[in-house]
């Protein structure tokens, strides 16, 4: 399924946003595990189409080559440049979404997804869900924990 809502807690955990109800749901919840599965650009019409389609109702399966990891029973999307497997820890429920908290156990990463050793967002160009639109990455602009070192006020402290 595709999933529009979707986080990064402490880099170990990611969470999951379903509406209630949704047949990859009862999946996540017999398996007690799900994966992630970070599609390009170029994956834009697949991955529509399968926010647009029910599992319950249309077989997806066969619209991606699918591969197995560390866990067994978390199918995962070979096409997508970046897959994530992860032990579900915790369901939150909400009044419309249940809200899955998955430990990352394993995380397959293209090559090409690397510069100088480093993950680098712009060559994966990740599909990214926004108001009304999908977006993609632009350039990097400034280093995190490091820009707001030049504002006038700052002092170092111990976080």
């Amino acid at each position: 399924m595709a999933v529009a809502h979707c986080g990064i807690v402490a880099l170990v955990y990611v969470t999951i946003s379903l509406r209630k109800g949704r047949y990859t749901s009862a999946g996540i919840k017999e398996n007690g595990a799900f994966s992630v599965n970070i599609p390009s650009v170029e994956l834009v019409k697949k991955t529509d189409y399968c926010g647009l389609v029910s599992g319950s109702e249309t077989d997806k399966s066969q619209l991606f080559e699918s591969f197995y990891g560390t866990l067994g029973n978390v199918p995962m999307i070979n096409e997508c440049p970046v897959n994530m497997e992860c032990l579900l820890k915790q369901t939150v429920d909400f009044p419309t979404h249940e809200i899955f908290i998955g430990e990352v156990v394993e995380t397959y990463c293209e090559e090409y997804c690397f510069k100088d050793g480093v993950f680098d967002l712009a060559r994966i160009q990740p599909i990214l869900y926004g108001p009304n639109a999908y977006w993609k990455i632009g350039e990097p602009f400034a280093k995190p924990f490091n820009v707001g070192k030049d504002f006038p006020n700052y002092v170092t402290q111990d976080l």
